[in-house]
């Protein structure tokens, strides 16, 4: 069992911008062991999204049903070495090239590993997070806005994958 000092650092480390007294909910969960069944019940799926391709030709997808007039996507992979721990889930870059005189920018996708294993509805949000990107470039109520037109669950989603964070985080650390 964790300390009572170490669950709240790892509380604060997910869920310092909710309320106390949800942070004091999801510590209840925690101390009586309910959050991973919780977890595992509402997300029981897992997606067949495994290779390069495949991330691609689903992010397109989306894409091209909310941000058809966007700028055009060019990559999206699957990247293994991401910092999960610093709550980097996915990345968004823009590369920037001359070719013949021009400068012309492709916008890429990278997608932790992580979602590899983990229920659709969290590899979506991410997919959606990071497509987001593409028209509004701060974290800002546009931002948000637009994530919540492509999948109207967006937050709870959001919550419940720091949730699963919070948990793995548990799990990884020596008990005591």
């Amino acid at each position: 069992m964790h300390t009572e000092a170490s669950l709240q650092r790892q509380l604060a480390r997910y869920l310092g911008g909710y309320p106390p007294a949800l942070r004091a909910q999801v510590a209840r969960l925690v101390v009586e062991q309910r959050l991973a069944p919780h977890l595992a019940q509402r997300y029981p799926q897992r997606h067949a999204i495994r290779t390069d391709a495949a991330l691609y030709d689903y992010a397109l997808r989306l894409k091209q049903t909310y941000l058809r007039s966007s700028a055009p996507l060019h990559k999206v992979v699957w990247q293994n070495k991401m910092d999960v721990l610093q709550n980097v889930l996915g990345l968004h870059t823009t590369i920037s090239r001359v070719q013949g005189g021009r400068l012309k920018a492709k916008a890429e996708i990278r997608v932790a590993s992580l979602f590899k294993e983990l229920a659709p509805e969290f590899l979506e949000m991410v997919v959606v997070h990071e497509l987001a990107h593409l028209r509004e470039f701060e974290h800002n109520k546009a931002f948000y806005q637009l994530c919540r037109h492509m999948l109207p669950a967006y937050g709870q989603i959001e919550f419940d994958l720091r949730l699963l964070l919070l948990q793995r985080a548990l799990d990884a650390a020596p008990p005591g």
